[in-house]
């Protein structure tokens, strides 16, 4: 079957991804933004302590995915994409619904891990490869389209949760107040909740190429025994077509990049509105705008990439450089235009820089740049690659909540933000070597497109 007849044969597989991801944008982020909702419905009047309570439940989120990426993946090489797609819907169902009800901050926490868990333990682990599976020729356009639909959800999210909010804290006295809204925030959680039975659904009816492909295995003529699916034919193939093998290095440092990519995106989204706040000046709705600014970013960024990278065929590790170097730059503008006198404008320029480079499919393209320069089973190198993402994304949080009980949310998320711009220097560092390694492995240059 042509590259072409597949992706339309299963154009249901790649739509039932993008609702998962859809659903997993607000995932990321629910509780960062109804932060002072979460903390109140949990008992706490401190708003330094709730703040650390929150990015405890985000910390256990991280800890879910740290565990579980690994095994995730190498499961779904073993049974298939469509049973971990559905698990983790129903286990995303069941962990919004505890955060509806409790009101306890540790049992929170324990669904922030069950969340943490669906999302790389069985949907990353499957749906990545899936996307990839359906649309081989243009898998990196496919692939960074899921930035696309979580970046819908994180620029209409964060906004519509500020807007229904029951709580703010109040800069001026540091305590929690009461909102204007009459509504109920709950409203919040419940659409979490529907988009994640919409997903399982989706799920339970769609066909994958990988679960269709092990149903059908390629014999070989001289021994039998040995046969082979087209997923393996098509790992072989790849690594026959390279001059020589990646360097342990090379293989560190395009799965460090999972570390490095996420360090620098979970900040920003999960703490761009407390930096608005405590920085700026900002109220709720405002800083939850620049939350959504930094997503819009993200989204311009998507778009022009999967041109890029489907039509133009340009490599991502040459993508990885640019979008590395824009997101230094966006950092740098955060940081240095209040103290410079700049003004705050500037800043929001910078944060949408920051959506461009850091958040705009890089993530999603560092999983193309590995299968890449170190052929595999998807499953296998997803898990390995998202198993350093789940580092970072219990790192960060765990950080930034040690330094908020210890000298408050202001200082937290400043120190936080000059860590992020660390993190992208070193991403532009990887960036020059791997480009530096490429020429030797494939006989051509990173900063050319593609060739099949």
């Amino acid at each position: 079957m042509s590259a072409a007849k597949q992706a339309k044969k299963y154009l249901f597989a790649i739509a039932t991804v993008y609702m998962c991801y859809l659903t997993h944008g607000v995932q990321a982020i629910i509780f960062s933004q109804n932060q002072v909702d979460f903390y109140t419905q949990w008992g706490f009047t401190d708003p330094k302590l709730g703040a650390a309570a929150v990015s405890t439940a985000i910390v256990w989120t991280g800890v879910g995915k740290f565990i579980s990426v690994w095994i995730g993946g190498e499961i779904s090489d073993r049974i298939g994409r469509k049973l971990p797609a559905v698990l983790g819907g129903v286990l995303y169902v069941i962990s919004f619904v505890i955060m509806l009800v409790t009101d306890n901050a540790t049992v929170a926490a324990v669904a922030g891990f069950l969340s943490g868990l669906a999302t790389s333990g069985f949907w990353d682990g499957a749906l990545y490869p899936a996307i990839a599976e359906a649309n081989p020729r243009q898998a990196g356009a496919t692939t960074i389209g899921i930035k696309a639909v979580i970046s819908v959800s994180g620029i209409v999210y964060p906004l519509f949760a500020a807007l229904n909010a029951n709580h703010v804290l109040d800069k001026a006295t540091n305590t929690v107040v009461a909102t204007a809204n009459t509504g109920d925030w709950h409203i919040n959680v419940w659409v979490a909740i529907i988009l994640s039975v919409i997903a399982t659904v989706c799920a339970i009816f769609t066909p994958f190429v990988y679960d269709d492909q092990r149903k059908t295995k390629v014999d070989s003529d001289s021994d039998k025994a040995a046969a082979k699916n087209a997923a393996e034919a098509e790992i072989q193939a790849a690594r026959n077509a390279m001059l020589k093998k990646p360097n342990g290095l090379t293989q560190f440092v395009t799965l460090f990049y999972g570390f490095v990519i996420m360090f620098i995106m979970y900040g920003a989204q999960q703490y761009s509105k407390a930096f608005g706040q405590a920085h700026l000046g900002l109220d709720p709705v405002a800083a939850a705008g620049l939350t959504s600014i930094y997503t819009a970013g993200s989204i311009i960024a998507v778009l022009f990439w999967a041109f890029m990278m489907g039509k133009l065929r340009w490599n991502p590790v040459k993508v990885i450089l640019i979008d590395s170097i824009i997101a230094v730059a966006g950092l740098s503008v955060v940081l240095l235009a209040l103290p410079l006198g700049v003004g705050a404008g500037a800043v929001y320029v910078g944060i949408a820089l920051l959506g461009f480079g850091a958040a705009g499919g890089m993530l999603q393209t560092g999983v193309t740049q590995r299968q890449l320069i170190c052929p595999g089973p998807r499953g296998r190198n997803v898990g390995m690659y998202y198993t350093f993402m789940g580092a970072a994304s219990v790192f960060l949080p765990g950080i930034v909540g040690a330094m908020t009980s210890a000298t408050g949310e202001a200082s937290a998320v400043w120190i936080m933000m000059v860590l992020l711009l660390a993190a992208a220097i070193l991403s532009v560092l990887m960036a020059l070597y791997l480009i530096s390694q490429f020429k030797g492995m494939f006989g051509y240059s990173a900063l050319e497109k593609v060739r099949d």
